[in-house]
């Protein structure tokens, strides 16, 4: 299985950005999808996560309100709709893929991993 993100870029404070997940084959009947991110000298953090039935979603602090996650199961594919982004939103931004409908807000839950696309944000 293969994550293919795409979408960042440079975008100035104020802008948006979206990102997108393209899983390359169906591997499990359901699966929850989530987006990590981790800014230089930092941890990995958690971004927002969605569920696979229900598209139930859930965001951490930080983005709530700025931040869109979605998704198209028919085309095994994932949005991220950054607005109002802030210079503390860059970083590298990974999307993950866990077994089951259920999401979670944990690293260590998640199967597969993209590569990364890279958000800079200017002020």
């Amino acid at each position: 299985v293969q994550l293919q993100a795409s979408g960042g870029g440079l975008v100035q404070a104020g802008g948006s950005l979206r990102l997108s997940c393209a899983t390359s084959r169906r591997t499990w009947s359901s699966y929850a999808i989530a987006w990590f991110r981790q800014a230089p000298g930092k941890d990995r953090e958690f971004v927002a996560s969605i569920s696979y039935t229900d598209h139930n979603t859930n965001y951490a602090d930080s983005v709530k309100g700025r931040f869109t996650i979605s998704r198209d199961n028919a085309e095994n594919r994932e949005y991220l709709q950054m607005n109002s982004l802030k210079p503390e939103d860059t970083a590298v931004y990974y999307c993950a893929i866990k077994r089951g409908s259920w999401h979670s807000p944990q690293s260590g839950d998640y199967d597969y991993w993209g590569q990364g696309t890279l958000v800079t944000v200017s002020s």
